[in-house]
């Protein structure tokens, strides 16, 4: 009986570690691209994996979707045009906020334009050769 209970167990451990090496496609849309470039794709997988992204070549939206080694539902939504990949998602890492020192710096700076005459002495010296 133990070495039946034995046998079982490996061979669910063999099961369950092989069952995220062998995710098989469950659908697949594929629209290759036409004359503008315009194409878009999607799939997913069975073992939790889904993607999709449309896109022609002003620019490019997508999403992914999966499960963390954590089992933490990740999903990401990105867009990549003339200005860059724009990735969305509340797992990616985010800026730290910008100290208050600094913001009070910038607000008075907003509120206290440079005066005239500092903005031409600074055009005069930017025009004069080095005298060095």
């Amino acid at each position: 009986m133990f070495k039946l209970i034995l046998v079982a167990t490996l061979l669910g451990l063999a099961v369950a570690a092989d069952s995220d090496r062998a995710a098989e496609i469950r659908t697949l849309t594929n629209d290759p691209s036409d004359a503008d470039g315009n194409f878009a794709y999607a799939f997913d997988t069975t073992n939790g994996i889904a993607v999709q992204e449309s896109g022609n070549i002003a620019g490019v939206n997508g999403a992914a979707q999966w499960v963390s080694p954590e089992g933490v539902p990740v999903q990401l939504t990105y867009t990549a045009d003339e200005n860059g990949y724009h990735p969305s998602g509340d797992h990616l890492p985010t800026p730290p906020p910008i100290p208050e020192a600094i913001l009070r710096a910038i607000e008075y700076i907003r509120t206290h334009p440079p005066k005239e005459e500092t903005v031409k002495y600074q055009q005069a010296q930017a025009n004069t050769p080095f005298r060095g």
